[in-house]
């Protein structure tokens, strides 16, 4: 079985939807045993709001979650090439990633999770979008780390 990394980035374009989503149900799935963070490339952004919703329905609260950025995240003493694991959930995030860890031993992965803001017309098909990211994201999560017997 492969070892779990001992800390996770979760990162993509503006630290509002997808990655917050993938931090609080990571957290969720993983407890206290992987440190696990979530950044944008920018932070021009609050919170989504079909976001807090679709994941309040499975338990995680993301209305406290401030969205931040790459640079963000350095001014806080937070370096990028401190995680072992980035996961990219954006093309462009995974770019700057790459970039920025392309001389440190960080693995970066890409994983393709549509963004569902331009998605749906009414707000039942924008809440139905976003929980099937979230479904996605609980997927890949628990596929990625699987939890092994304490």
């Amino acid at each position: 079985m492969m070892s779990l990394p001992s800390s996770v980035l979760f990162c993509c374009n503006h630290n509002s939807v997808r990655s917050p989503m993938a931090e609080g149900l990571m957290k969720i799935h993983i407890g206290n045993k992987i440190y696990v963070q979530s950044a944008g490339v920018a932070s021009d952004r609050e919170i989504d709001g079909f976001s807090i919703s679709v994941c309040n329905e499975v338990g995680v609260h993301l209305i406290q979650h401030k969205a931040r950025s790459f640079v963000e995240m350095e001014e806080l003493g937070e370096d990028l090439n401190g995680y072992d694991l980035i996961i990219a959930l954006s093309p462009v995030a995974e770019q700057i990633a790459r970039e920025t860890t392309m001389n440190n031993a960080v693995e970066v992965e890409f994983w393709d999770i549509t963004d569902p803001t331009a998605l749906g017309e009414t707000r039942d098909e924008k809440l139905n979008a976003y929980r099937n990211v979230r479904d996605e994201l609980i997927v890949r999560i628990k596929t990625r780390f699987p939890l092994q017997a304490d």
